[in-house]
């Protein structure tokens, strides 16, 4: 009863999906829920694919495709897209780090959040596009590894950096204030290990270390410019990881 209370609490948090009262909400108990997160890309793939293998019954890929990734981003109540939106106008529009803090921190889109926010859902819609021509197979488990593995990497930021705003007013302050320990950590590895089995080969695992690259890269550009993250600079994480994992995926099966 203690993990489902943590896994549902996960699942309050990260999504906009209904949970019992009885489940509660402590700093505590949100901290140690984080364990979870990579599981809720599970819930959040299965939701995409759901919609998109039924949408597939009547309309053509283009369509079923965008209707699944609104169907994602509905899930999610476009929790990670808001961040990586923060992040493009807080980094294209400031110069020092109050400027780039003070602007993810208000709540308005500014031109490079816009911009930036749709190129990227327009590249992961044509990049999920060509991956659905190339093999069903590819797709579902591309989708379904891309979400939990993602998740998994923005996770690991927190264990990894510091916090830079002000903890006690934070919205994430339970999960920015302590970091989880090993036997906790390995859970959430452990879902993403098992969504690269999905697929009999290695490409799943040669795009995952790939992803992971771009945590490496982007985290060392947060640091430089505003000494370690935000809540916002972990969307933004996700939301990369998330595209190059598809990118490396389709080229590794294309080249390779």
């Amino acid at each position: 009863m203690t993990e489902l209370r943590l896994f549902l609490t996960a699942v309050g948090f990260y999504t906009r999906i209904p949970i019992p009262g009885w489940v509660g909400y402590g700093a505590e108990q949100l901290n140690a829920s984080r364990k979870y997160f990579p599981l809720i890309g599970a819930i959040v793939g299965g939701m995409m694919l759901a919609v998109y293998f039924s949408s597939e019954l009547i309309f053509p890929k283009t369509i079923s495709i965008l209707l699944s990734m609104i169907a994602g981003i509905l899930t999610t109540g476009a929790f990670h897209e808001d961040g990586f939106a923060d992040v493009c106008d807080g980094f294209g529009g400031g110069w020092t780090k109050e400027q780039i803090l003070t602007i993810m921190k208000d709540s308005r889109v500014g031109t490079y959040g816009v911009v930036g926010l749709g190129l990227l859902l327009s590249l992961k819609f044509l990049i999920l596009l060509e991956i659905a021509g190339v093999s069903p197979h590819l797709f579902w488990s591309g989708i379904l590894s891309g979400q939990i593995v993602s998740r998994f990497i923005a996770s690991t930021m927190i264990d990894t950096h510091a916090y830079v705003r002000d903890i006690d007013t934070s919205k994430v302050k339970p999960m920015a204030s302590a970091r989880l320990k090993t036997p906790a950590w390995l859970v959430g590895f452990f879902f993403g290990l098992v969504s690269l089995l999905t697929l009999p080969s290695y490409w799943l695992g040669l795009a995952a270390v790939v992803a992971f690259g771009s945590k490496v890269v982007l985290a060392q550009y947060f640091k430089r410019w505003i000494g370690g993250y935000t809540g916002d600079c972990l969307g933004a994480i996700q939301q990369v990881s998330e595209v190059i994992f598809y990118l490396s995926l389709y080229a590794g099966w294309k080249c390779l």
